[in-house]
């Protein structure tokens, strides 16, 4: 509703601005409607043909201009439709608006009724059209459904009850005889209002109708009701309600007060009736989500009213995107634009939805109204307490006897306009049968719909009423309408049934609308505390909109509870939040945006009766409070009328002019019409008040900004979407056509710039932490929302003037197609041997690991063989995720493009993939998206099948790189591992599928020690995933086997993401620093400072190595649980604990002895653990406090429970598996001082060493002591065959 507000602030209160009537222009004659869609081969009676403003009064309202291309379009939105006495007649209610270049909107009510056509000349052409067409189409003259296809209006009903009967042979074959048949065609009374009063100008415009149908005349001539609700009715006020006086009755309406929900006219109930509680709030969470949303439905005026009501659900957020509630015909080519749009298709009678061609779907949400359904996109994320939600909502529908399911109308609220007046043919007794019926049933849950209101005084006095209030009473429903009833057709309070039908619907719908508010209430209450206010006045903030950060978003999600969390990431990156948030900031130096005044004011009200403290996250659904008052403050502003209007009166008229002539709306006289009273004292006083108003909004312009200047920033400011809301109704040349395309091509363009820099940011925010700077701001979760909406960008850009639609996903059918052309073409090279294409192969990515080759087609045949995936849109996106990961994307789609004739085959000259710049620019600025590491294939799709390849990497230089023993690997990622897997002797390579392993952490490498040749010596394994192309390397460059080295004959290897080579493609060479690193040979080396090589640490450099490692844990564990990477590496990678506390128990340690047999640090704890064993059985232990005899009997338990491990892992492996059950048993503090006190030491240490200083022991202590607070989890590989 933004407009409203700003469309009734700006113009004088009138309540209507204009009046209009279209109909045929009998100068002109016959013109066939070609925008409409000519078909030539449909009887005449049934074609289009162009209809005309006949008069519009006044001829201009300065605020607000008549647009008379717009309005004749959305009046008739088929043109013009013919009729014969055989056919159905009933008039037709509809309401459109136009929204403005600012936003605003305008609203128009029409009454569509048809008029005997007098001219002869019209008569005859249509009589010649019949003939042509008899002669060209023998075969139409079969009897077929009487009724042409729209009416302006057609509404499916009226179709169902026009007579066919054959007993008027031309009429009912749809053919037309003049000397036989009358004539009618449609003529429409509109009325255009700043605000959607839509029951007040229903009833105003029906009863105009009537008065021209009536026998008699009317009390005065027409143009005194028509001057007095143009110039003499005023809007009513804020907060109060209005009578005013059409020709018969007298009309009520009411306007909400300041703090209430703004006005919506339109019956949410029969939005409800026709989707049902679940489709609707599926609808809406779509809408606030901005997918695209497509109304369909044969009734303009049910299109209007679902448009209406899902935009009025969303306070206090307002849709910002392309809005046309009834898209006339001429504009269907409408439907390519590739932004989110909320639009309405009228649907032919009796045309399938499966024949409509829809340009792009895979992010659509279609509404079928007729046949109360929708259809989805696929996969988004759910309203929070859905379940709950809809429960809320059912009990209010079912309060007012409407059936949450949906379905048909209901009773109440007819679809078409019976004239006031007109008397109901049912039988009396059968209306209050079924009334009592639905009553006793239950069925309406004791409420009556407005007709059956009237019925009640049959009741009176029946056996039957106190079953019915006992029933009441069960039910604990109050049935109001059971008081007594008395007058003819009138509800209580001496109101007509069409009064109490008005009150019934507008409470209904404020409280409706107040549990969708409500929701915003709970889950927006603290969003002011995360509002960044950055800018000193408006002026700097509107100039640099762009750069800033208007919404801490990582710290508004991290507050909210766990369950909200999918919808909310989507959400808050929304244009429609983005708008929310903009307005909030500028209302520093502005007037507060009316939703927003309304929706602070209501947090305030909370945070007074303190529903929910800022602290509490709780996911518990809170109901709405204000249902009652709400309601009661319509009832009292309806019961209780607040401002009368001047009644209609004589105007200063030539006698004799429009004469009256029943069954036809007479010329009005536009002199008496085109300007207002002047001595009316009301117009005067507004008019002053308007004045004084504009100056003070001029000299307010003046101070802040030039108003245009402001309006240009404030569009580039509302980044995208908003500079086309509806598009130009008047003028459909090609040229506007074409410009309107650029709008669309420019705003993908910069939405894809602003998409790819927040992707950026966001990840390079992140890694930057990891690295030590600042602090982190994206999750797992904002990623994959960030990743799925450059999904839905690239579906809308490859959707773009689509020259036939095929398929779902307009990417998926350009990608099926480029694999057919190259599967063709390389059947032709496989049959004449030429060199391969021109695809570059990379370059080997490592020695030993054979290169894999960058193929579109080949990453499509890997997403083609994924079962799980079983839609083209689900496809298409897992290509994107495949290629973002492998750092191709970029690559990928100029691929693809680049076969210019396919692309050229596939999409018109306007096509955003047809416009050669912003197509570069566009590659590049997914080319900056290789500069970060993504995961989004690999932790997606967690099940799948991956093939693997493996390559065991010998030390060339050394004899021994061939072995004669039996080699085997195991691979174990953060989803599981490999299981073992036997490689053939001296090959080391092969290749295993199993199911995703996400990524690599460990490998266990081990022989059996069988043969002659049985030592080896390893430089590192490196595996890599055959489908994204990710290598992991595994460093070891140590030897396996028995009474060399540390006598092991399998290690656990801790990985890497390997790095591209420098010379492959320049565009992926470029990445962010890679991850921790695993202890490489060089540590090994200096630590077991083999024949002396390699620098010794110092201490202070041994204590800091100690800090960062448990700095790292500790920092693992405070980032949430999805992204935590692998604790592994932090314990036993290169910069790990376990290698940390190896270099503290190597400083000062006696390990080369005479004869170079070296010592490890595994042989001190032996013997320190043999010991205290021997100590322990000669009693030494028992005079030592019982803890530590405890702690001494865990350290040997342990030991012994490594040494006699089924696993051969070498010295040095035992010591790290010690190290890492210690961190996750915490009982490494505990270990510590046995190993100092124990004398062992003293002989394997020297005095300086570390381990023999009691301060620095004691500050290790003390360090480690940090680890106790949080949950260590040791992987499989590392612990396999451990019997603690």
């Amino acid at each position: 509703m933004s407009g409203t507000n700003a469309a009734s602030g700006a113009a004088p209160c009138r309540f209507a601005h204009y009046f209009a009537i279209c109909g045929i222009d009998t100068e002109t004659g016959l013109e066939p409607d070609e925008l409409a869609g000519e078909n030539f081969e449909q009887s005449p009676l049934k074609r289009t043909f162009k209809s005309k403003v006949l008069a519009h009064y006044p001829e201009n309202v300065e605020w607000n201009p008549f647009d008379q291309d717009a309005v004749n379009m959305l009046c008739m939105p088929k043109g013009l439709s013919f009729r014969t006495q055989a056919d159905s007649r009933e008039p037709q209610f509809h309401s459109f608006l136009i929204t403005r270049e600012d936003g605003s909107r305008t609203y128009g009510f029409v009454h569509t009724f048809y008029e005997e056509v007098t001219s002869p000349q019209i008569c005859s052409a249509m009589q010649t059209l019949y003939q042509m067409h008899q002669a060209e189409n023998p075969s139409s003259a079969t009897p077929s459904s009487s009724s042409s296809s729209m009416d302006s209006l057609a509404s499916s009903l009226d179709e169902a009850d026009s007579p066919s009967s054959s007993t008027c042979r031309s009429a009912a074959c749809g053919g037309y005889d003049a000397s036989r048949d009358t004539l009618y065609v449609s003529k429409a009374l509109c009325l255009i209002t700043p605000m959607p009063f839509m029951h007040g100008c229903r009833r105003f415009l029906s009863q105009m109708h009537r008065a021209v149908t009536a026998a008699s005349p009317p009390p005065l001539p027409l143009e005194s009701y028509v001057h007095n609700i143009l110039y003499e009715v005023p809007l009513p006020p804020p907060g109060r309600s209005l009578k005013f006086h059409g020709v018969y009755e007298p009309i009520v309406c009411q306007r909400p007060g300041p703090g209430e929900l703004p006005l919506a006219d339109f019956p949410l109930g029969q939005t409800f009736t026709l989707l049902g509680v679940e489709n609707l709030v599926q609808l809406f969470n779509c809408t606030l989500l901005e997918m695209q949303i497509l109304l369909y439905s044969q009734d303009y005026q049910r299109l209007m009213t679902v448009a209406e009501g899902i935009t009025t659900l969303l306070f206090p957020f307002q849709w910002q995107h392309v809005y046309v509630p009834i898209l006339p015909a001429s504009l269907l080519h409408f439907l390519d634009a590739p932004v989110p749009y909320l639009m309405g298709l009228q649907s032919k009678e009796g045309t399938d939805r499966s024949k409509l061609e829809l340009p792009q779907e895979a992010n659509l949400c279609f509404v079928d109204i007729d046949n109360h359904c929708i259809e989805l996109p696929e996969d988004f994320p759910q309203f929070p307490n859905k379940p709950e939600f809809i429960q809320e909502l059912s009990e209010v529908l079912l309060r007012y006897g409407i059936s949450p399911v949906g379905g048909a109308p209901p009773a109440s609220v007819p679809t078409t306009t019976t004239t006031p007046g007109s008397v109901s043919t049912r039988h009396p007794g059968l209306k209050s049968q079924q009334a009592l019926r639905e009553l006793e049933d239950d069925g309406r849950n004791g409420n009556l719909g407005g007709e059956q209101l009237a019925v009640l005084e049959l009741l009176q006095g029946n056996a039957t009423l106190e079953r019915l209030q006992a029933l009441a009473k069960r039910t604990g429903v109050r049935v109001e309408a059971l008081r007594g009833v008395g007058g003819e057709g009138e509800g209580q309070g001496g109101r007509t049934a069409v009064e109490e039908e008005e009150l019934r619907n507008a409470k209904l719908n404020v409280q409706l609308r107040e549990v969708f508010a409500s929701r915003f209430t709970t889950m927006f209450a603290d969003y002011e505390a995360f509002v960044i206010q950055s800018a000193p006045d408006l002026e700097s903030w509107l100039t640099n909109r762009e750069q800033m950060h208007n919404f801490d978003k990582a710290s508004f999600l991290s507050d909210q509870p766990e369950p909200y969390l999918p919808f909310l990431s989507h959400f808050i990156e929304t244009q429609m939040f983005a708008t929310f948030i903009d307005n909030k900031i500028m209302s520093q130096w502005e007037e507060k945006e009316p939703l927003l005044r309304v929706f602070d004011g209501r947090i305030d009200k909370a945070r007074l009766y303190n529903v929910r403290a800022p602290s509490l996250r709780s996911s518990n659904y809170q109901r709405c409070t204000v249902l009652k008052e709400s309601a009661q403050a319509i009832e009292q502003r309806l019961m209780k009328i607040d401002h009368t209007a001047i009644h209609p009166h004589l105007l200063d008229m030539k006698i004799g002019q429009g004469k009256y002539e029943q069954g036809f709306f007479p010329k009005l006289q536009s002199d008496v019409l085109s300007v207002g009273p002047t001595n009316n004292k009301w117009s005067n006083r507004t008019a002053t008040a308007q004045r004084r108003k504009d100056r003070h909004r001029q000299q307010t312009e003046h101070l802040t900004l030039d108003n245009d200047l402001k309006e240009k920033y404030m569009q580039e400011a509302r980044s995208l979407g908003k500079n086309l809301r509806q598009p130009k109704l008047s003028d459909l040349s090609p040229a506007v056509i074409a410009q309107t395309n650029w709008k669309f091509v420019e705003g993908l363009l910069k939405e894809c710039r602003m998409k790819t820099k927040r992707m950026l940011v966001e990840k390079m925010g992140r890694e930057a932490v990891e690295l030590g700077h600042g602090e982190a701001n994206i999750t797992g979760l904002e990623e994959n929302t960030l990743i799925a909406s450059l999904c839905d960008l690239l579906e809308r850009i490859w959707s773009h003037g689509l020259q036939v639609k095929q398929g779902k996903s307009a990417l998926w059918s350009h990608l099926l197609h480029y694999q057919a052309r190259e599967e063709k073409l390389e059947q032709h090279q496989a049959e004449s041997p030429v060199s391969n294409g021109p695809e570059r192969r990379k370059s080997e990515s490592s020695i030993g690991m054979p290169s894999l080759r960058a193929s579109v087609i080949q990453d499509m045949r890997h997403i083609q063989s994924m079962g799980e995936i079983k839609t083209d849109v689900g496809r298409a996106r897992a290509w994107i995720r495949l290629s973002l990961e492998k750092k191709l994307l970029s690559q990928h789609l100029k691929q693809l493009l680049s076969r210019q004739a396919l692309t050229k085959k596939l999409y018109k000259r306007y096509a955003f993939l047809r416009c050669e710049e912003e197509k570069e620019q566009f590659l590049f600025h997914l080319l900056s998206l290789n500069t970060v590491d993504y995961f989004c294939f690999t932790s997606v799709f967690t099940t799948i099948m991956i093939p693997y390849r493996a390559v065991i990497i010998p030390i060339k230089k050394l004899s021994n790189a061939m072995t004669t023993s039996n080699p085997w690997v195991c691979v174990s990622g953060e989803l599981g591992d490999s299981g073992v897997r036997q490689i053939t002797k001296n090959i080391l390579e092969m290749t295993f599928d199993c199911q995703n392993l996400g990524k690599l952490t460990t490998v266990q490498l081990g022989h059996d020690n069988s043969g002659l040749l049985a030592k080896w010596l390893v430089d590192c394994v490196m595996v890599r995933n055959e489908i994204t192309g990710h290598t992991y390397k595994f460093p070891c460059g140590r030897w396996l086997g028995k009474g060399v080295d540390d006598g092991s004959l399998e290690r656990v290897l801790i990985g890497e993401l390997a790095l591209p080579n420098a010379d492959e493609d320049f565009g992926r060479g470029c990445r962010t620093p890679d991850m921790q690193h695993s202890p490489g040979q060089t540590r090994r080396v200096s630590i077991t400072s083999m024949g002396g090589r390699g620098y010794k640490p110092t201490s202070a450099q041994i204590q800091e190595a100690i800090g960062e490692a448990v700095n790292s844990i500790c920092k693992h564990f405070h980032k949430p649980e999805k992204e935590r990477g692998s604790l592994t590496i932090l314990l036993c990678g290169e910069v790990g604990l376990v290698g940390a506390l190896e270099l503290f128990f190597h400083n000062g340690f006696k390990s080369a002895r005479l004869f170079q047999k070296t010592v490890f640090v595994w042989d001190f704890v032996e013997k320190a653990v043999a010991y205290m064993e021997s100590a322990d059985q000669m009693g030494d232990m028992q005079e030592t406090a019982e803890p530590l005899g405890l702690t001494c009997v865990s350290l040997c338990h342990y030991v012994s429970a490594i040494n006699s491990s089924p696993r051969n892992i070498g010295k040095d492996g035992k010591f790290q598996l010690l190290v890492c059950l210690g961190a996750r048993d915490r009982l490494l503090i505990q270990w510590l001082p046995l190993l100092v006190e124990c004398p062992v030491i003293q002989r394997m240490y020297e005095e300086s060493a570390l381990l023999r200083d009691r301060t620095t022991v004691n500050a290790l202590i003390a360090v480690l002591q940090t680890l106790h607070d949080f949950p260590i989890t040791l992987e499989a590989s590392l612990v396999k065959g451990i019997d603690l």
